[in-house]
């Protein structure tokens, strides 16, 4: 009983941080050839880009507005600039640009001085990160992500989560503008699960959003394979079952199973 209510609040999680998680409209694929084969560099110029596009096409940028930095809102103070999700095919969703000419890293390194990590995802800001402080488990509100009503999203961090934690929704708020209604949800730290799973009791929950252009992933980790025994990191991995269609978000739930 107390696996299968982990399992709906992990569920419920999951489809919230999906559905919040709004992705940008338009995009453009980019290839570069780099140090590393998995995601190359990306410090390159457009035309060292476009010479190098047919050997490697390794990842795409997104913009929330527009096609280019200068299309995109000025970013508050600790507000997500970019973010960069290695799940599947790797790519990059500008959110904001930095004020005064400074540039959001994209620098693949999680050790830039300017990345929270959160699962398959990095989260960049402008600021330097050694001036956030260390969130408590359950209390801290890590990051607020705020959805507004033409579609603009925009995630301010306010401490960075202890190592080998993970965020949870822990309150869903609604407000009204002339426009019409906005959401912000606040997400805290928590361990990550340390309970053995039992026999047939999935061991990752995979929240798969069907987008034009790609499937956005959230993963959650439910329980700890027995000694010998591996979880499935990806969706279409052997050992992983579909599960329910939630139509009108577009998205389906798949559990993966010890292996």
């Amino acid at each position: 009983m107390m696996m299968q209510h982990l399992q709906q609040c992990m569920l419920e999680v999951a489809l919230m941080v999906v559905v919040v998680a709004v992705v940008q409209p338009q995009g453009s694929v980019v290839g570069v050839q780099g140090a590393s084969a998995k995601f190359p560099s990306l410090n390159l110029t457009p035309r060292q880009r476009e010479a190098n596009a047919p050997q490697d096409p390794a990842y795409r940028i997104f913009f929330q507005t527009g096609n280019t930095d200068g299309a995109l809102p000025v970013c508050s103070p600790w507000s997500v600039c970019n973010k960069i999700d290695f799940y599947d095919s790797p790519r990059i969703e500008r959110q904001c640009r930095c004020p005064q000419e400074q540039q959001c890293s994209t620098n693949v390194d999680a050790a830039d001085g300017h990345t929270i990590t959160d699962k398959t995802r990095h989260y960049k800001v402008c600021e330097p990160i050694k001036k956030l402080g260390k969130c408590r488990y359950f209390r801290d509100v890590t990051w607020t992500f705020i959805t507004y009503p033409d579609n603009v999203t925009q995630q301010i961090m306010h401490c960075i989560c202890p190592k080998n934690s993970v965020a949870y929704i822990i309150k869903r708020q609604a407000y009204q503008t002339p426009q019409g209604i906005g959401f912000q949800y606040s997400f805290a730290c928590s361990p990550q699960s340390r309970l053995r799973c039992q026999r047939k009791e999935p061991c990752r929950l995979f929240t798969v959003k069907k987008k034009p252009e790609f499937e956005e992933v959230n993963t959650n980790t439910l329980c700890q394979c027995p000694h010998g025994h591996y979880c499935p990191k990806h969706h279409m991995d052997p050992g992983v079952i579909p599960g329910k269609i939630y139509t009108e978000d577009a998205i389906r739930t798949f559990s993966g199973y010890c292996m």
